[in-house]
Formats: C-alpha cells, structure tokens, sequence
C-alpha cells in the first residue's frame, strides 16, 4: 500500500491480515494474471555506488512507462530523520508529502489499453525500487518477497553497485551471484564474473536471502564503480548492469541515450584527470593492473558477447549509436 501521508498517487493495492493492529501484508488488486514474471530490483544506499543500480530501475520504469501498483508501509522500517520525507510547496500551498519507501510498478510485455508501450519481451515485469531500510530487515525482506509471490514472479533480478579500484577507460566489471543451484536453463551469464565474497553485506544479500529460502530462483548483478569518481550519476556503469540484465533475459532493453550518456561521462572523467597529473598516475596504474589481470582469451570472450548483443538487438528493439 501507498505509504501514508499527503501523497496524492494511485493507491491500487491495499494490506491484508492485521498483525498487532497494523496492516502487514501488500495485496494487490485489479491486476490480473501476469506473465511469467521477473522482478528487477535496485536499492538506494549502500547497495547502489553512483546509483547505477537504482539508475536501471529508474531508466527501464520511465522506458515502460510502467504503473505504479504498491508500496511498502515505511513506519516500520525506515528512520525519518535519517531518510526523510519530501514536501512539495508551490505559492506557499502543500501540494504533496512523499514518504521513503519501497515502491513497486508493472510493465506488461503486451499492455491491453495500449496506455504504455509494450516492454518487447515476452514476459512481464515488475520493477521494485527502493531505499535500504534502516531497521527490521528481516520483516522487510519477508514482506517484500511475500508481495512477488503473490504476482507470481518466478524470477528475481537484484542490483548492486560497489565502489572498487576500477579505471573508468575500461569497461565496467559486473560480478554475478545466485542462491539457487537450479536456475532455469536458459539463464546464462557467461562472461561475467561469479562474486567470490564473504563479509558485511546490503539489502541486497539479505532479499538474495530470502528470496531462496522461498524457493524463487535469483540472480544478482554488481557493477564496480571507480571510487575516484564515485559521485552520481554513473551512466557507464548503469549501461554495464543493464547489459547484464540483457544476457539474463536473452532479449534486448531499451537504452535510449545511456550509450551517449555513458561516453560523455568517460570524455569528462578524462577531462578532470588530466587536470591533476597524480590523478592521470593514477588512473594509468589501475589501468596497467586492470590488463594484466585479463587473460587474452578473455579479449576474444567479450569481442563474442558484443556480436551476440549487437545480432540481438538487431533483431529486436536495437537502437542507433549503442558502444
């Protein structure tokens, strides 16, 4: 359910059984049967270096045009003086009051009414964005995956960024990781690498989680941020997880001006270390260490990717002036 407060948005769903005299569960109405479902979720906060991460969910919601059809209460698991609320003031009326939350929206891959166009997959998805909690994660986590099992979705997406010793010249590591030894067949990541981690972790561990122990298959994607340029936004490495979504899927996403996007920031990320010569020291350092980690076949690997994205998107919703 919306969260509460003066928020004018649509409310489509509502919460279900009574725990302690407040509402516990999302239900949602009117919806109807979805196809074959994949959520994709990204979180604001320590999980989302140069919020490439919630920069996918962002960019795929306004491509889509997705709906809006829920949200997490935020009483329970948010510290307002920590992530608080927004007001909207125009000619000194309130117009609106938006609380942090966790909201989530639909795309269908074929809209009835036509009101938004068609994702051009042959699935629908859901896009969960979020801010990490501040508190009961484990109450969030339950509550959010209680939400996809009702839409039915049968895969989940999460996204993560890192900040990490990685040049900006080169193109962006993305790591992927997964809880379930028996994911779909079709599901290949080949070329990216598997996350060898153990230490603290994010929302994002935590829903991987979850999500397991109720049995849906999940996959997460980390981009590496350079940390020296750790300000948002960070369009190359948002390019980089939306690419990784594509070979999840095996289908291409719409990526409008992120490939322009993610040039023009490389062009002012060189600008600004040719400006500083310990910062081009730098840079060059982590770019000698960066190849000598490639091995050559690696070359040919990912020389292979890009013909099987670029004869992809060719066949399908390509757009001009993809890198």
């Amino acid at each position: 359910m919306p969260a509460r407060g003066n928020d004018p948005g649509p409310r489509p769903a509502r919460r279900g059984q009574r725990d302690g005299g407040r509402w516990r569960v999302i239900e949602f109405n009117d919806i109807g049967e979805l196809t074959s479902p994949v959520a994709i979720a990204g979180f604001e906060g320590w999980n989302d270096a140069g919020e490439a991460a919630s920069g996918v969910v962002n960019h795929l919601g306004i491509a889509w045009q997705a709906t809006p059809v829920g949200a997490i209460d935020p009483e329970d698991f948010y510290d307002f003086q920590v992530n608080r609320p927004v007001i909207e003031v125009e000619g000194g009326q309130t117009k609106r009051l938006i609380w942090p939350t966790t909201r989530i929206s639909l795309a269908r891959a074929h809209p009835a009414d036509g009101s938004a166009p068609p994702t051009g997959l042959s699935r629908d998805v859901v896009l969960v964005h979020g801010i990490e909690p501040n508190m009961r994660w484990r109450a969030f986590s339950d509550e959010l995956v209680q939400s996809m099992e009702s839409l039915g979705v049968d895969l989940v997406i999460l996204l993560g960024a890192l900040l990490a010793d990685a040049p900006h010249t080169r193109p962006v590591p993305v790591s992927v990781g997964s809880s379930n030894v028996k994911l779909p067949s079709d599901i290949a990541v080949s070329g990216i690498g598997r996350v060898d981690y153990k230490g603290p972790t994010g929302i994002i561990g935590v829903l991987q989680h979850t999500c397991t122990g109720a049995g849906i298959p999940t996959v997460s994607l980390w981009a590496q941020v350079p940390h020296y340029v750790a300000q948002p936004p960070s369009p190359k490495a948002t390019l980089a997880l939306l690419r990784g979504v594509e070979d999840i899927l095996d289908a291409p996403l719409p990526l409008a001006d992120l490939p322009e996007e993610a040039r023009a920031w490389e062009r002012g990320v060189d600008e600004l270390a040719q400006q500083d010569s310990e910062v081009a020291d730098y840079v060059r350092t982590l770019e000698e260490a960066k190849d000598a980690m490639d091995l050559p076949e690696a070359s040919g690997d990912a020389i292979a990717r890009e013909f099987e994205r670029y004869f992809r998107r060719h066949g399908g919703a390509g757009e001009s002036g993809d890198i």
